[in-house]
Order: structure tokens, then C-alpha cells, then sequence
């Protein structure tokens, strides 16, 4: 969230234009009774919004969700994880993306504090959340690819099992270039030459991660490989911002408006009306960005932003 845009005097989406809790939830039990079985709070930084903790309450209650997942900087965790622990959330991600603080701070676009998140990881593993905590850290070449296995010591021997995810073209303004990419298997022979790695079998259909464990007993380690490996055609995930728009694709140009559907007077308090939305969607939906991607690269053509639309930004609906 560049400077030069989100500034001081920038206007934000105001209380009303956001979903209330009592409209996510609505959405939450209609997706449930369609199949859904995990929701994951992400962002932009789903920690400032106020009372998450009531929302995780609420949502755990909801027959047929099994799992509930939240995505965080890790700058407000610690002071908010006993609460997020006691209304019954699953598991942490913390976004990490270097130990070094000059690292961490080109990449965070110098907000936030390094120790801050560590003391929210470290909060979160003393309280011992069901599922326990991961941490997801974006590889960049010759930005933080050399300190990798410095982030991997650090969590060694630990229950925190890092994912090093592949650096993607989302949003429209990352200045994405292939040559920025460090694929997971060049990650994994740098690593696999340090602390050999055996392989662990998916831990669910659809699983994004493919996981690996080191030899030596010194925990687990993940790969996404988005960029160079897509998994598309087996994606079964799909996002809903902060205003309601409800979009199937990480790299989406546009979403569908469920806020107008629940708010809408002719259907108060009736959720056919939005199961039936949600299902055509589904149905309809033939999102293969990645794979494309990857088509174009074989085709030798250009792999820059795409052209066809502007996508949507991650801050707005998070990964």
C-alpha cells in the first residue's frame, strides 16, 4: 500500500460500507451449507479490525466449519492472541519475510518491527493454538533469497513450520518480473544441500503447500509453487473482501457483489437467495490464471502484468 496513494488524508471504506459480522457470518453459514469446511481471516491486516475475536467466536459455532485459520503481520498478535485463543481459533500464519531488520523493513515498506513479530509468534506458540502456528515468507531474488536458511535455523526444532512461497504477480504494482523468482525447486536444493528434506504426504485434497520434513527430526518445511508449479485446476478456495465483494481467483480482475444480496430489502433475513448466488458462481467459474501464465511462458511470449484487466490488489483481499 504505496505511500503516494494511502496517505494521511486517503478515504478508507467507512463502517457501512464494510460487511458487518452478523453479514460474514451469513455468508460463512451458506458456504458451510454448500461444502465449505475451513475460513481463513486474512487482509490486508485482519488484526485491526475491532473485537476479531467475537467474529472467530461466532464462526466456529457454524455446523460443518472445521477448521479457522488467521493471516497476520504478527505486529498486533501478541496482544491479542490469549483472545483469539479463547474464542476457539485453529491456527496462526505470520507473514516473515526476513530476520535481517534492513530486509524486513524494504519489504514490509518500512512499517512494522521485527522483534514486535517475533514476540507475536512466540506468544502465540506459549498459548499452544490447536493447529499451531506457520509462518508464510514470500522469496525474492537478491532482495531475501540469501537469508533464507537463516529464518529456517531460527525455526529449526521448533513447531512452527515455515512456507516459502514463490513471488507472485498479484496486484498491479510489484514491478513482477520472472527473473524475480526463486522457484521451490532451486529453494529446495539450496536447502535440501544443508538439511536434507523427505517428503510428507498432503494433509488434505486441495492442500497448496507441498510439505517435506527434515531427515534430522528438525520439523517440517513447506513450498507454494504458484508461479512455477499452478495448481488451479485443484483450487478450491475462494475470498471475500472487507465490502463484500466475493471473488474465486487470488489474481481476479473483477468479484460479485454479495453485500447488495444480503442487504437486499426484498430478501431481509433470507439466505436462499445468496446460497443460490454463491452456487452459481462456483459453478461458473473457470479461473486458470496461473496456468495461463505458465501457457505463455512456453509459448515463449510475454509474461508481464496482464493486460487483459487491472487485478485486484492482495491488500484488499489477502492470499
Amino acid at each position: 500500500m504505496p505511500d503516494s496513494i494511502y496517505h494521511e488524508g486517503f478515504s478508507f471504506l467507512t463502517p457501512d460500507e464494510r460487511l458487518n459480522f452478523d453479514e460474514i457470518e451469513r455468508v460463512a453459514r451458506a458456504t458451510a451449507e454448500l461444502g465449505v469446511t475451513r475460513l481463513r481471516l486474512t487482509g490486508g491486516e485482519p488484526l485491526l479490525r475491532p473485537n476479531l475475536s467475537e467474529l472467530v467466536e461466532r464462526l466456529v459455532r457454524i455446523p460443518g466449519i472445521e477448521d479457522i485459520a488467521l493471516t497476520t503481520s504478527g505486529m498486533l498478535l501478541e496482544r491479542q492472541a490469549a483472545a483469539l485463543h479463547a474464542a476457539g481459533l485453529h491456527r496462526v500464519t505470520v507473514s516473515l519475510d526476513s530476520l535481517d531488520p534492513a530486509v524486513f523493513a524494504r519489504m514490509s515498506g518500512g512499517r512494522g518491527d521485527l522483534r514486535t513479530v517475533l514476540d507475536g509468534i512466540g506468544a502465540a506458540r506459549a498459548l499452544g493454538f490447536p493447529r499451531g502456528v506457520k509462518v508464510n515468507t514470500v522469496v525474492q531474488r537478491d532482495v531475501n533469497d540469501a537469508g533464507v536458511p537463516e529464518l529456517l535455523a531460527h525455526f529449526r526444532h521448533t513447531d512452527v513450520i515455515v512456507r516459502l512461497i514463490e513471488y507472485m504477480d498479484v496486484g498491479n504494482r510489484n514491478g513482477w518480473e520472472r527473473s524475480d523468482v526463486v522457484t521451490s525447486r532451486e529453494m529446495m536444493t539450496r536447502i535440501n544441500a544443508l538439511w536434507p528434506l523427505d517428503p510428507v504426504s498432503p494433509a488434505y485434497r486441495g492442500e497448496v503447500a507441498t510439505r517435506y520434513r527434515y531427515a534430522d527430526g528438525g520439523g517440517e518445511i513447506g513450498f507454494i509453487s504458484s508461479v512455477s508449479a499452478p495448481f488451479c485446476g485443484n483450487c478450491s478456495r475462494a475470498r471475500l473482501s472487507s465490502d463484500g465483494q466475493f471473488f474465486t481467483c487470488l489474481f481476479a480482475t473483477k468479484g460479485t457483489d454479495l453485500r447488495a444480496v444480503l442487504r437486499d430489502a426484498g430478501h431481509a433475513g433470507e439466505d436462499e437467495p445468496l446460497r443460490q448466488t454463491l452456487a452459481n458462481i462456483w459453478h461458473r467459474r473457470t479461473d486458470r490464471y496461473s496456468e495461463e501464465r505458465q501457457e505463455r511462458r512456453s509459448r515463449a511470449e510475454a509474461v508481464h502484468e496482464d493486460k487483459a484487466g487491472k487485478k485486484i490488489e492482495m491488500h484488499y483481499i489477502g492470499g
